[in-house]
């Protein structure tokens, strides 16, 4: 069986966590850490060279009567292919996570639903998958163009992508540049030249 991206969250750090048989009153503390053949099937979803290192850390607290919150550490050591050599580049992420899961958030309907200004709070339901929780917060925090040390895009790639398309050479004016230096003449403090 070949997996896709779309089964990324069909993985399982660990079981859903079922809100009715916790402790209303006391955080439920938590440490997920994959071992190295589910590290490997993560990166071949996400199309990694490799992930060395994955721990996602934390707390799931009440929030009042019938609200829950998720607050954790994502700590993981990723390896991509840079965008311009395809060498590998090793990336460090360490980033907190926050989710909150509230009773009173209605699920939305239709094909259309708007974004929400707070993307950190979801509707409540019977249980939190901390899986979930983790793996999207790892997609989210991956360079979405990974560069090796000194690696550049050369001028002559321009043309081979837009053919007809001509290179950008370092001594040629540039016209935004120029633009640029008469907003800061124009901007509170300067002074425009009469």
């Amino acid at each position: 069986m070949t997996d896709t991206p779309q089964d990324i969250t069909r993985i399982a750090l660990a079981a859903p966590v079922r809100l009715a048989q916790l402790d209303a009153r006391k955080p439920q503390e938590f440490d997920l850490r994959p071992d190295a053949p589910l590290r490997a099937r993560i990166a071949g979803l996400l199309g990694l060279e490799g992930l060395r290192k994955f721990r996602f850390t934390g707390s799931l607290r009440p929030l009042g009567k019938r609200d829950w919150e998720v607050q954790a550490r994502l700590g993981a050591t990723v390896v991509q292919a840079c965008a311009v050599t395809l060498a590998p580049v090793v990336t460090r992420i360490d980033e907190p996570v926050l989710r909150r899961f509230l009773a009173d958030i209605a699920e939305p309907e239709g094909l259309e639903i708007e974004m929400p200004e707070d993307d950190t709070t979801e509707p409540l339901g019977a249980t939190i998958d901390l899986s979930v929780i983790a793996l999207e917060a790892l997609v989210l925090a991956l360079p979405a163009f990974p560069r090796a040390e000194g690696a550049e895009l050369p001028a002559s790639v321009l043309t081979r992508v837009l053919p007809g398309a001509t290179p950008v050479e370092e001594d040629r004016p540039k016209p935004f540049a120029a633009l640029a230096a008469l907003r800061d003449k124009l901007a509170p403090g300067g002074t425009p030249e009469e």
